[in-house]
């Protein structure tokens, strides 16, 4: 008991009299989804026993900034959108872009030139174009732009796009193949660095700006679609050999460059090695990273983002990859797909990381395209035989945190008294507060939201999730 009513002392502020709550919830075994389940009213409260269930919530105590949170708009994701009807076009972009009507989406991310989820290999270059006189983006002008383009009007041109490549041209390769690992030739690294620039100029002159770049989608990975090998000393040169020169040659300094782009596993070794040298530091703005590391079974490591943080404050950290699982037709309810969305955003907001990015916004009935049957599932995916949208519950996890927490909000101090639950918070720029609460097991039952010397009293149902939106005085 006395822990507790020190954590109060320490939480002490004048009560929020007055204040009311609106409490969203999507929960297994119901209909809610995002849905308004309850209005409360702040009351003076204190402690009044151990055995009770309190989440701990102080606005005034802040910490990392918020970027915002997305998907990644694919050349699959691209081809599935083309092939619905106007309507689901209109209401996919509304569902995904509209903070009123959606989820509010303020990411993206899109690959450069292929990755194993385009419908085939292809390039900007011609085979052997050492000078890439032949560069053009002609290849995405028939999908992918166009859907870009109106995912950035959907957002009210709020839209923070960030691009990756998954391999150099087979010709810039040790192993003369886009898949299959292999590493970037030396011989090619000015090419490469300056086929980045390229890239970042087509797309600018079609009207669709580039916020950052990431250097390698999963440096480490040998994979049976485009992938590329960078140690991370070969990272650390690439960048501050070629891209980093590169970019500021070429007028785009301004352009947000994202080392690693792979798992938590490796991150501390990455950062430490690119940031801890000052000649390749100077061009970088963070570093990014996926979840599949516990892919083995073991577990997700998101002690190793927070120690990033802590080490390197002046550094941003942004989740730029995941997916929950392979794709299964007859799986589209299974609830582990959400919770595993909660789970991640959750921890890694609550280690220091500033954005949250999913991978494909749409894919089709059968997980893909995807040009080596790497199909997996999406938050909604497009049955193109018969022009519907099927929504599942991952949209509305990742929409508890988008909807409600919105660019430029600071993450606050958000802490359960049982493991049971487990929580973040958040205050945007006007003072709404968004509290997000998930509750991963089969046990529901009430905790007391606790905001200085008041609280509300709120049910959580068993394999829920929670938001919980007031104003802070």
């Amino acid at each position: 008991m006395a822990r507790f009513l020190v954590l109060l002392l320490l939480l002490a502020r004048s009560a929020p009299s007055q204040t009311r709550a609106i409490v969203y919830t999507t929960a297994e075994s119901t209909s809610f989804r995002l849905t308004p389940t309850d209005t409360l009213t702040f009351k003076p409260s204190e402690l009044t026993s151990e055995a009770k269930v309190y989440v701990f919530v102080d606005p005034r105590k802040t910490f990392q900034p918020f970027l915002g949170i997305g998907g990644a708009l694919t050349d699959a994701a691209a081809e599935t959108f083309a092939k619905l009807p106007a309507v689901r076009q209109e209401e996919l972009l509304q569902a995904y872009y509209s903070p009123d009507r959606g989820i509010g989406y303020t990411l993206a991310r899109t690959n450069i030139h292929s990755c194993d989820f385009s419908s085939e290999s292809y390039t900007y270059v011609d085979e052997g174009d050492k000078e890439l006189n032949s560069f053009s983006i002609a290849h995405d002008l028939r999908y992918r732009i166009p859907l870009i383009k109106r995912a950035m009007a959907a957002s009210g041109n709020k839209l923070k796009l960030f691009a990756s490549p998954w391999s150099p041209p087979a010709f810039m390769k040790d192993n003369n193949d886009m898949l299959h690992g292999g590493h970037l030739r030396s011989e090619y690294a000015h090419s490469w660095a300056l086929y980045f620039a390229k890239f970042i100029q087509s797309y600018r002159k079609e009207g669709v700006p580039i916020w950052g770049i990431t250097i390698q989608n999963e440096p480490m990975a040998v994979q049976r679609w485009e992938s590329c090998v960078y140690q991370a000393g070969d990272e650390r040169d690439f960048l501050k050999d070629y891209l980093g020169p590169v970019m500021v040659q070429q007028g785009l300094r301004d352009v947000n460059i994202i080392v690693w782009d792979h798992n938590r596993d490796l991150i501390i070794q990455r950062a430490q090695t690119i940031f801890d040298d000052s000649q390749a530091a100077k061009y970088v703005w963070g570093i990014g990273f996926h979840w599949y590391e516990d892919w083995s079974g073991g577990q997700q490591m998101y002690g190793n983002v927070a120690l990033v943080n802590r080490l390197y404050p002046d550094k941003h950290i942004l989740f730029t990859e995941g997916t929950p699982a392979s794709f299964d037709s007859t799986a589209y309810g299974r609830w582990s797909l959400g919770e595993a969305y909660g789970r991640s955003m959750i921890n890694d907001f609550n280690s220091g990381t500033e954005g949250w990015t999913d991978w494909n916004i749409l894919l089709d009935e059968r997980g893909g395209p995807n040009h080596v049957g790497n199909f997996c599932f999406a938050p909604i995916h497009a049955d193109t035989r018969t022009g519907t949208l099927i929504y599942t519950n991952s949209y509305y996890y990742i929409g508890h945190f988008s909807k409600f927490i919105r660019p430029g909000a600071r993450r606050i101090l958000a802490s359960p008294s049982r493991s049971m639950l487990l929580t973040t918070g958040f205050v945007n720029e006007d003072g709404t507060v968004a509290v997000v609460v998930m509750n991963p097991t089969p046990r529901g039952g009430p905790y007391s939201l606790v905001v200085g010397a008041a609280s509300v009293e709120i049910n959580s149902l068993p394999h829920s999730i929670q938001t919980v939106v007031f104003r802070a005085r």
